[in-house]
């Protein structure tokens, strides 16, 4: 098997060089740019498996990058790498589609760790009995809401794929956090939130299917 591709838009130059020769030792295939148009220009150009993008580049930001992205495919990985650790900014990085947002400094065994279990996650157990009008289809990422498709993030699918196997059940926050981030801390559980956000929006038109908050202690999901 060939090794995953992947675009790596940052424009340090020390810092890029240190994690693309990693990476590539791991082994995976980088292509490395060093400002957003010319990041955007390769995505265009060939299939990437995930993207790893730095938020303060040059001429056009991670944010927006992740925007023409997300435009054009809304199924691969993206990770955001930023010295902007901010609560709102790194929300903002998850609102805009992203997987997920590590912040600077970071672990370089962590940023591996992160990437693999993106380019690995297959969601490939039978989709279970679920409402008339609505379901997932876990191996493509596709949620089909009376009859209209939608094409999931992969830990959107992974939260609805987690929640619609336990229907009706009341799931704690911190058992859903480890089973799909493998870590339940403040930050991933304000990811949460967002990630159960725009899930809610995209099962909006089915009314026997929803999700309920349960104040303090987790979801419900209701169909």
């Amino acid at each position: 098997m060939s090794p995953a591709r992947i675009l790596f838009v940052e424009d340090d130059i020390n810092l890029g060089f240190v994690v693309r020769d990693t990476l590539e030792n791991v082994p995976f295939q980088v292509t490395h740019c060093t400002s957003g148009p010319t990041g955007w220009a390769m995505f265009q150009s060939q299939p990437f498996d995930l993207c790893l993008l730095d938020v303060m580049l040059p001429q056009t930001d991670g944010f927006t990058l992740a925007r023409q992205i997300r435009a054009v495919n809304t199924q691969i990985p993206i990770l955001f790498l930023s010295a902007l650790t901010d609560r709102a900014d790194r929300l903002e990085g998850l609102r805009l589609g992203a997987d997920d947002y590590l912040p600077k400094p970071f672990s370089i065994d962590e940023l591996i760790l992160k990437i693999n279990i993106f380019l690995r996650r297959t969601i490939i157990s039978q989709t279970p009995a679920v409402p008339v009008g609505t379901w997932l289809d876990r191996n493509n990422l596709t949620l089909s809401v009376n009859g209209q498709p939608q094409v999931l993030t992969h830990r959107e699918a992974a939260i609805l794929a987690y929640l619609l196997d336990r229907p009706n059940l009341l799931i704690r926050r911190d058992d859903l956090l480890r089973a799909v981030w493998g870590d339940d801390d403040y930050f991933m559980g304000r990811s949460l939130d967002v990630f159960i956000s725009r899930l809610r929006k995209r099962l909006a038109t089915d009314s026997s299917i929803r999700i309920e908050n349960v104040h303090g202690v987790g979801f419900v999901l209701r169909r």
